[in-house]
């Protein structure tokens, strides 16, 4: 499920249109359909895209930073620029009622602020490098934390192998215990893939419905409904969400 399809239903799940949602999050109608179509264009460059996210995932109920982490991966680590147009048009609007020349010092000022805003977003790890998608099976080297099928019957004392099994294309992460990430990315269709960690495996699913799941061996069927974003932590011993 893509990030405008997520965005789109979980405003109907909330019960909202599109005008109802921009009056709460103050974000122009045009700027949310074109959200819920993929389409950041309008956002005007990487800082109010995420900024977006968080407000809209706020209020139809998604977790933010799954949102803004799903949206960095989709980047690739590239940065839509800031638009500066905006910027200078507040510095005409401060001259005065008067045609007077533009300030050029107001407006210099106001575009090295947003400069320095969006250096420090990007500093904090707005846009880190994502971590690359493996398939299973397809013969590549196995990302760091991800276990070969074999470790499932292997697994003892306090290590913990989560298996998942894509009934359709949906995005997860996965951290072990210690909140290290062992994976983000997108499970495909009739994909398997498999990850182990000591003592506990965190995971977020974009869509519970999507996947189906083995901890330590054992089939736990289908974690939650379609398109729910759900939260669980599998640990060691009897496996199962906490």
């Amino acid at each position: 499920m893509s990030i405008g399809e997520a965005l789109a239903e979980a405003r109907e799940r909330a019960g909202m249109t599109v005008s109802q949602l921009s009056q709460r999050t103050r974000i122009r109608e045009t700027i949310i359909e074109a959200m819920e179509r993929d389409d950041f264009s309008l956002c005007g460059g990487d800082f109010y895209v995420r900024g977006h996210l968080r407000a809209i995932s706020r209020a139809v109920g998604l977790d933010p930073e799954v949102m803004v982490r799903q949206y960095d991966e989709l980047r690739g680590g590239s940065v839509m620029p800031v638009r500066a147009a905006s910027v200078f048009k507040a510095g005409r609007s401060l001259g005065g009622r008067g045609r007077k020349a533009p300030n050029w010092t107001m407006a210099l000022a106001i575009a090295l602020v947003v400069a320095a805003v969006f250096g420090i977003v990007r500093l904090i790890g707005g846009s880190g490098d994502p971590v690359r998608e493996t398939a299973a099976h397809s013969g590549r080297a196995p990302a760091a934390g991800r276990a070969s099928e074999h470790d499932a019957a292997k697994a003892k004392g306090d290590m913990v192998v989560l298996k998942v099994i894509g009934k359709r294309s949906s995005w997860i992460t996965v951290r072990d215990g210690a909140g290290r990430q062992l994976f983000q990315g997108t499970v495909a269709r009739g994909e398997t893939s498999t990850w182990k960690a000591r003592d506990q495996v965190k995971v977020v699913f974009g869509d519970a419905g999507a996947v189906r799941l083995e901890v330590n061996g054992k089939d736990l069927g289908t974690p939650g409904k379609k398109g729910e974003t759900l939260r669980r932590t599998y640990g060691a011993g009897v496996p199962g969400p906490r």
